[in-house]
């Protein structure tokens, strides 16, 4: 499961747990570790959530030990049908409801076996939702034959355009088979859950309950209330959060840039490199988030002490190599900006804290998410990305010009 999915998760389970429900959250040993601090916090809390964690055969599947997450990979297969069968199994008291992550559709198969409903979660939009059923049900991509070709969402109320490229995964050919699956499931599931709210897309929300039950209880973020809670979301942090906050504290309100595009990040190290010039250009400060396990955030790591960088920007720039307590960070009264890929997380993190959004989006999810942001809700403004790079490759679809 990747990071962006995992997280949320949890804070669901924490939403329901609040509700006097009893939760057991199904992860593996490796993604466990990652949340382990926040569950512990929430069962001393007085929460009843359990954290079960079965074996990932990551060797049958031809893996190295510890890489049971999309951030490590590039590929998903189903490997853990069986073992979540025989857990469900054992559970006392059986569950109720399954609450599963899209990308697991043999949960279906389990909620059917034991006969009850299974609740699916995608970690999307109403607006995204909506443009991908209506772009699905008009059959209007039959038609666009070039990937530079601009065509409008049928069935909304804007003009909302896009290139074939800048669709979700959902929709496009290389990822047919597991969208189609993934699809069925859901159609033959009660409903889905939605990490957004109402008054943030209405009439999205109320046109995507024509076409299946869902649930808005977003923003899930907000479960965390103390500062020690939203610095401990997610895995632990690669910074000292003290530190950063009594750095955030010496700056200005609204003064600070937090540059963060992601855990799965698939931008090259030049690209990463100008982004880097850019915000020191800026004069303004800032807070710059390195994803930290791939090739292109090593060489940038290795620019950043050997070009001088780091001293250059010495007081004003504060760069984290890895895992950053985002919530804790934009919730900060000198954050006066967010630059971000529009994943749906950060886009909504970032929408609850009031902070306006630079949105570059690299690929998935993220153009629908930047034309909500930008072009409805008008609570951002572009950096000019226009076209999208394919997860697992580290390049993106656009370039960095200094005027």
């Amino acid at each position: 499961m990747a990071q962006g999915h995992l997280i949320p998760m949890v804070d669901i389970g924490r939403l329901f747990a609040q509700r006097n429900v009893i939760v057991t959250i199904v992860t593996t040993p490796h993604n466990a570790s990652r949340v382990q601090k926040t569950i512990d916090r929430a069962v001393e809390s007085g929460l009843a959530i359990r954290l079960v964690q079965l074996r990932f055969p990551g060797k049958e599947a031809g893996l190295p030990d510890g890489v049971e997450n999309m951030d490590m990979i590039s590929s998903m297969e189903d490997y853990m049908d069986e073992a979540v069968q025989e857990l469900y199994e054992k559970l006392t008291p059986g569950p109720i409801c399954i609450i599963s992550d899209f990308f697991l559709h043999y949960t279906l198969k389990i909620a059917t076996k034991f006969q009850v409903p299974r609740i699916s979660f995608h970690g999307i939009c109403c607006f995204c939702y909506l443009c991908v059923h209506n772009l699905k049900s008009s059959k209007i991509l039959d038609n666009i034959t070039s990937d530079y070709e601009c065509f409008k969402v049928p069935g909304l109320a804007e003009k909302v355009e896009f290139t074939k490229p800048q669709l979700p995964l959902n929709l496009d050919e290389s990822w047919k088979d597991i969208f189609d699956t993934t699809t069925k499931a859901d159609e033959a599931s009660y409903g889905v859950v939605i990490n957004s709210f109402e008054e943030l897309e209405s009439p999205y929300v109320k046109e995507y309950r024509k076409i299946t039950k869902a649930w808005c209880i977003g923003p899930v973020s907000l479960s965390h209330k103390n500062e020690l809670d939203k610095a401990e979301r997610g895995k632990k942090a690669s910074i000292n959060e003290q530190q950063c906050l009594k750095w955030l504290d010496s700056q200005e309100p609204n003064s600070v840039i937090y540059a963060c595009l992601g855990s799965m990040s698939t931008m090259k190290s030049p690209e990463l490199i100008g982004l880097g010039l850019g915000l020191e250009a800026s004069n303004k400060p800032f807070i710059w988030i390195l994803r930290g396990n791939n090739d292109a955030s090593n060489q940038v790591t290795k620019w950043i002490e050997e070009d001088g960088f780091e001293e250059r920007i010495k007081g004003r720039g504060f760069v984290v190599v890895g895992w950053a307590p985002q919530v804790l960070i934009l919730s900060h009264p000198a954050i006066g900006g967010f630059l971000t890929h529009c994943g749906w997380n950060s886009t909504i993190e970032g929408i609850s804290a009031g902070v306006p959004l630079l949105t570059l989006p690299l690929f998935a999810d993220q153009f629908t998410n930047e034309r909500l942001v930008v072009q409805i809700l008008k609570t951002g403004v572009s950096v000019g990305a226009d076209e999208p790079t394919a997860w697992g490759e580290e390049k993106s679809g656009f370039k960095l010009t200094k005027y």
